[in-house]
């Protein structure tokens, strides 16, 4: 069992999406969260080479800087045919001109990437979410990560998530991630099931 967070919490993310799907998994606990963009903290290079090693980064940044816990989530989109990219990079898959994030560009992308690996190539892919929790002054943190498994369809379906939502169907399902109600997405994404593994040694 991990040290209590206490009812507030930052959560190290500048994305909206992300913050409010992170909020409505911890609104259960009593937990007020608060953005890293709200305290105007920088989003810090991601220079780790795992999806643990870059949520750990954002978590230890976020908790130093504000002197409170801070969560950090780091996720991406991992495809077969290319290898497992774009992977850590999912969000830099998605850098448009004067810095900001066109996830439609970046589904395109992955998609003509995938296309042309040829007509039988897999659409086998999944999403992978990892969480880091750190406290201020004494640096500990502590990790957990979930996975979902699907395919990927085109064109993108949905206009509910983020990212690269409209483009993945999971395992067992006829809707999209974009497709799906929020509620739904929630009970089993790769975050939930990242959140049940910090939920639990948090209990």
């Amino acid at each position: 069992m991990i040290r209590r967070v206490g009812e507030r919490l930052v959560i190290a993310t500048h994305n909206e999406g992300k913050l409010r799907e992170i909020s409505a998994l911890l609104e259960p606990f009593g937990i007020a969260c608060t953005g890293a963009a709200e305290l105007d903290l920088p989003e810090p290079e991601e220079t780790g080479v795992t999806f643990i090693d870059n949520a750990e980064l954002k978590a230890r940044t976020a908790a130093d800087l504000s002197g409170l816990p801070a969560l950090a989530d780091d996720s991406g989109l991992c495809v077969e045919a290319l290898g497992g990219m774009p992977g850590v990079f999912s969000a830099r898959w998605a850098e448009a001109r004067e810095g900001n994030r066109d996830f439609a560009l970046a589904m395109e992308r992955v998609w003509e990437q995938v296309e042309a690996c040829g007509p039988q190539v897999s659409r086998d892919a999944h999403f992978v979410c990892a969480l880091a929790i750190a406290w201020p002054n004494d640096g500990q943190t502590e990790s957990f990560e979930g996975r979902v498994d699907g395919q990927l369809v085109w064109p993108p379906r949905g206009g509910q998530g983020f990212g690269y939502d409209p483009m993945f169907l999971p395992e067992g399902h006829e809707q999209t991630f974009g497709e799906m109600d929020p509620d739904a997405k929630h009970a089993i994404s790769h975050r939930a099931r990242a959140f049940r593994k910090l939920v639990a040694e948090l209990e």
